[in-house]
């Protein structure tokens, strides 16, 4: 039983050391150097809320914000005394309505962001390698269509993370076989925008349909 034990542990050491390096990373929810993230999660539509904010301005900004989930938005970001800028949204979401709307109501100084190709209603509409920049950090705007016609990627160069909405899921990808849909678009998006990043790199989705992380 003891050999078995020291065996164990000796195992348990062996991959902590493998695995280093994502000790020293952020996952669901983290603190970390300037800048703060949070990873929000809407049972019923299986979306994913991302928070990023600046610790010394405290701008923040929310990336596809679940309509029913404004109360939860606004408790988290008034827990932290963060100031919202931007409500960004990946694409037009079929499958949840946008809370940037009713944030707009509740924080002054907010302004709703998508793509300019997704002709959605917003008041700053981005292109393609597009900054947006809150704080001290920034938001690198990447045109990823294929599940739509509209569809960003936005990547956090401080934080070594992509957001891919619907273009990457885990292990998937967002459907094409509606309008707009192309698989042969979606695939050059993700190979040529989300997977050429350095492969150290954290890469967040914008649903999960199946119990994955």
């Amino acid at each position: 039983m003891m050999k078995s034990s020291a065996h164990l542990m000796r195992a348990m050491r062996n991959i902590s050391k493998s695995l280093n390096y994502k000790n020293k990373r952020f996952y669901g929810a983290a603190s970390q150097g300037d800048h703060i993230f949070r990873q929000l999660f809407d049972i019923r539509t299986f979306t994913y809320t991302y928070l990023i904010a600046d610790k010394t301005s405290k701008d923040a900004v929310l990336i596809d914000p679940v309509l029913e989930q404004t109360d939860r938005d606004e408790s988290i970001l008034k827990q932290l005394g963060l100031n919202l800028i931007y409500a960004i949204n990946t694409h037009v979401h079929a499958d949840h309505v946008t809370g940037s709307g009713e944030l707009k109501k509740r924080f002054r100084n907010c302004q709703s962001v998508i793509s300019k190709a997704s002709n959605a209603k917003a008041d700053i509409h981005l292109e393609n390698l597009n900054s947006l920049p809150f704080g001290s950090t920034a938001l690198e705007a990447r045109n990823t269509p294929g599940h739509t016609n509209g569809c960003m990627t936005f990547v956090w160069h401080d934080g070594e993370m992509a957001f891919t909405g619907d273009a990457l899921l885990i292990r998937g990808c967002g459907r094409t076989d509606f309008q707009e849909g192309n698989s042969e678009t979606l695939y050059n998006s993700v190979h040529s925008q989300i997977l050429s990043l350095p492969k150290n790199w954290l890469l967040y989705p914008g649903h999960d349909y199946t119990g994955n992380t």
